[in-house]
C-alpha cells in the first residue's frame, strides 16, 4: 500500500504525467487528489479538510513565488501536512526559497525511487513524535596542518571515505580552508554551497537547510569551500552552532582545515574529539610542527586531545620515536610516500584503492577511529567522564 496520502497541485501537466508515473512504481505517495492549478486559500483549506493529507505535492516550477506563498500558508494553516516540493531539475534557488518557505523535502525529475525512498524516510521522521531520549551527537575529527601541503586535505578526504566504508554509518566532509580549500577540486564537484551559507542559515535550526548545502560523493556528503576566497571574520558562535547541529545529523563528521596557526582552526580543534596536526618529514615541516604543537599547549590543548600524523615518509625519513622524543607529542600514524595510488585517485576523483599502501595505512587510520566512536556512544547511553580525544 501506498505510504503517505497526499494532494498534488501542480500546473505543469507533463512534470505531474512525469512524476505520477513514478509513483505508481514506488507505492510512495496515493495522490487523493490532483489540482491542475493553484488553488485559492479557500479551496486549499476545504481539500485539506477533507483529505486530511499527510503531504502536499507541490509544483515549484512553474511559479515559484507562487508555490512558496501556498507553502508558507500550508505551514501555518490549521490542517498542516508536510510539502514536498517537485520541480524539473535540481535548481539551488528553488531548493532554498522552498525550504525556508516551510517545505520539508525536495525532489526533481527523474524523481529516481531511491531519492523518493529517503526523502519518504525524512517525512515519516518528521511526523514522529519526538523521543525523550536524548539525540546522539556524532564523533568530530579534525586535520589541520603545520605547514601548506602536508597533505592535510588528502588525508581528511580519504579518512571519510574510508570511514564510511567501514561503518556503513553517515558521514560529512567539510572543507573549512575559507580562503584555498581543494577538496571540491579534487573531487570535481560543482557546488557553489559552503561553511559560508551554513552560518547563515544556523540560526534556523533547519536541518534541511544544511542537508541542500551539501553534495553527496561516493556515499560522504561534502560542504565543500567558498568559490571565492572568504577573508571575512568568522563568528565563533555560528561556527560551533553548526558544528553542533551537523553532529546531530551524521556519525561521523570530518573537517579539513587550513594551517593550525588560523583562528577558525584552533575554533574547530576545541570541538574536536580527535584532532590530528599534519606534517611531513622534511626539517621546514617539522620545525613548524614542533611550533604547532607548543602553541597549542600554551593555549591549554592537552597533548592528549591531539596528535601528530607525519605524511609521505619513507626508509630514509627520521624515525618516529625520535619525533615524539622531539616534540614531546605521540605520533599516532604515518603514512607512506605512494605516488602512484594518490595520482590515480587524483586523476579518477575517486577515493583510493585499498590494495594500495596508501590506502590501507588510511584504512588502518579509519579503524582506529571507529572504536573513539564506540566510545562516545557508549558514553551517551550510560553517561561518564568527558572522553579525552584519543
Amino acid at each position: 500500500m501506498p505510504e503517505l496520502t497526499a494532494i498534488m497541485i501542480a500546473p505543469d501537466r507533463d512534470l505531474a504525467g512525469l512524476f505520477a508515473g513514478t509513483i505508481r512504481q514506488t507505492m510512495a505517495f496515493q495522490v487523493s487528489a490532483d489540482l491542475k492549478s493553484y488553488p485559492t486559500r479557500q479551496a486549499l483549506e476545504v481539500k485539506l479538510r477533507q483529505i486530511r493529507p499527510d503531504v502536499v505535492l507541490l509544483d515549484v516550477a512553474s511559479d515559484l513565488n507562487g508555490a512558496c506563498e501556498l507553502i508558507r500558508w500550508i505551514s501555518a494553516s490549521n490542517e498542516p501536512a508536510l510539502v514536498v516540493g517537485l520541480h524539473w531539475k535540481d535548481d539551488p534557488d528553488a531548493i532554498l526559497k522552498s525550504l525556508r518557505a516551510g517545505a520539508s523535502e525536495f525532489l526533481h525529475a527523474p524523481f529516481e525511487p531511491a531519492s523518493q525512498r529517503e526523502a519518504i524516510s525524512r517525512i515519516q521522521r518528521l511526523r514522529m513524535p519526538e523521543s525523550s531520549e536524548p539525540q546522539a551527537v556524532g564523533a568530530l575529527v579534525a586535520f589541520t596542518s603545520a605547514k601548506p601541503g602536508a597533505g592535510a586535505s588528502t588525508l581528511a578526504a580519504q579518512t571519510a571515505f574510508a570511514l564510511r566504508k567501514a561503518t556503513g554509518k553517515r558521514v560529512l566532509l567539510a572543507d573549512f580552508d575559507l580562503l584555498a580549500g581543494t577538496v571540491a577540486f579534487h573531487l570535481r564537484l560543482t557546488h557553489n554551497q559552503s561553511l559560508v551559507e551554513a552560518m547563515e542559515y544556523v540560526s534556523t535550526g533547519d536541518v534541511r537547510l544544511l542537508s541542500s548545502l551539501t553534495v553527496n560523493c561516493d556515499g560522504v556528503d561534502i560542504l565543500p569551500a567558498p568559490l571565492a576566497p572568504w577573508t571575512s571574520e568568522i563568528e565563533s558562535d555560528r561556527l560551533h552552532a553548526v558544528l553542533e547541529l551537523v553532529r546531530g545529523m551524521y556519525e561521523w563528521v570530518v573537517v579539513d582545515l587550513p594551517v593550525v596557526f588560523e583562528p577558525i582552526s584552533l575554533m574547530t580543534l576545541s570541538d574536536a574529539d580527535a584532532a590530528f596536526v599534519v606534517a611531513t618529514p622534511e626539517l621546514p615541516s617539522l620545525h613548524l610542527a614542533r611550533k604547532a604543537v607548543t602553541t597549542l599547549q600554551q593555549l591549554g590543548f592537552p597533548t592528549e586531545r591531539f596528535q601528530l600524523l607525519i605524511n609521505r615518509t619513507d626508509r630514509k625519513s627520521i624515525a618516529i620515536p625520535d619525533i615524539e622524543k622531539l616534540f614531546n607529542c605521540r605520533v599516532h600514524s604515518r603514512f607512506p610516500r605512494d605516488v602512484a595510488a594518490l595520482h590515480r585517485a587524483v586523476t579518477l576523483a575517486r577515493p583510493l584503492d585499498s590494495e594500495s599502501e596508501l590506502g590501507r595505512s588510511i584504512d588502518t587510520l579509519a579503524g582506529k577511529l571507529t572504536v573513539l566512536c564506540e566510545e562516545r556512544f557508549r558514553s551517551q547511553r550510560d553517561p561518564k567522564p568527558a572522553l579525552a580525544g584519543r
